[in-house]
């Protein structure tokens, strides 16, 4: 695809969330955004103005056919993922899919397999991939700067919104099994998994996960919760020369680096046992100019669709989300079994 082409977007759903791909693709050089359907009649009225001269349809399917985008954003529940990607891979699009890709792996392998089929992009839309913060972090673990990584831990939790969809593991999870993947470049074998459901009976609306990597002895540990006095969205990653925080909430010093750590002397004692010494040093806070992530995901979605470029996160890697999120739900309901993913 000649890269000076003009690209035709549609966007299916364009309820809280997806309402904010309409504004970014409105205001993106080389994008047409061409066409809005929302199940919900009433959105184009709520929406008038945001979705201005594009076409706004109650069906995404009768969009697809009529207007044949070159690409489409899904922003549905992730529920009705399979059949509306399906469909926009049919009419011939590329398609941005948010996170979760599905609700199931065997779904999301589905589709995974027919983006293929169709030689067709299919990215998810995992967002803290394309976050200044997190590339400076990942770029960080890669150099070897934090030394060797020990355990990540990361705590996303709020008081509300409660759904009644999902529980809070595939709704707020998804954002940091993501970084736990990207982090650690591995691939997660077993999970354990604890919560409870405090607010409605059988969905949990609060959940503790510890996620065991393949190639190393590292260990990643999350905590989600909808019932929490405190809006937090933090990642810790320990290294062994240095540990780093992600702090999503700050927006002016989003990363920090601490040059704290417990080191070997070269000393021996009487035993042939090395001392431990504990090195409390600076605290430095690197300048990151922080963008918009949804803005530098939906100029990747379209580039790879010029360029026919592998997307960061593609169908593959949030495949292997979903099974990482799977594996935690099934240890969830057997009481904190392990469970291996996959």
């Amino acid at each position: 695809m000649p890269n000076s082409r003009t690209i035709r977007v549609a966007v299916a759903g364009c309820g809280r969330w997806g309402i904010n791909y309409v504004r970014v693709y409105q205001n993106m050089d080389g994008v047409e955004l061409v066409a809005v359907a929302d199940a919900d009649p009433k959105a184009h009225k709520r929406f008038a103005r945001q979705i201005a001269q594009a076409a706004f349809y109650t069906d995404a399917r009768r969009m697809f056919t009529e207007t044949r985008p070159d690409a489409v954003v899904v922003v549905t529940p992730a529920t009705t993922h399979p059949p509306v990607v399906r469909a926009a891979l049919d009419a011939g699009a590329h398609v941005l899919v948010e996170k979760p890709l599905a609700a199931t792996s065997r779904e999301g392998a589905a589709l995974v397999a027919h983006a293929a089929k169709r030689k067709r992009q299919l990215m998810v839309g995992h967002i803290f991939h394309y976050h200044v913060a997190v590339q400076r972090l990942k770029a960080l673990v890669k150099s070897g700067a934090l030394g060797q990584l020990r355990y990540l831990y990361s705590v996303r939790t709020n008081l509300g919104p409660v759904r009644d969809d999902v529980n809070v593991l595939w709704d707020l999870a998804p954002h940091d099994v993501a970084m736990l993947l990207l982090l650690t470049g591995d691939e997660v074998t077993t999970v354990t998994a604890s919560g409870q459901s405090y607010l409605r009976p059988g969905n949990a609306d609060v959940a503790f996960g510890t996620l065991h990597f393949r190639r190393s002895k590292v260990i990643g540990h999350l905590q989600v919760s909808w019932l929490d006095p405190h809006k937090v969205r933090r990642l810790t990653v320990i290294g062994s020369k240095q540990m780093a925080v992600f702090d999503d909430i700050n927006t002016q010093e989003p990363l920090r680096l601490y040059d704290r750590g417990v080191d070997r002397d070269k000393a021996f004692s009487d035993f042939g046992q090395f001392h431990l010494m504990l090195r409390d040093g600076d605290i430095h806070i690197p300048h990151v100019t922080v963008e918009e992530p949804l803005r530098a995901e939906a100029a990747h979605f379209i580039e790879c669709v010029r360029t026919n470029r592998r997307p960061l996160t593609d169908g593959v890697f949030g495949l292997k989300v979903v099974k990482v999120l799977e594996a935690l739900d099934r240890s969830l309901a057997a009481r904190g079994r392990p469970v291996r993913v996959g």
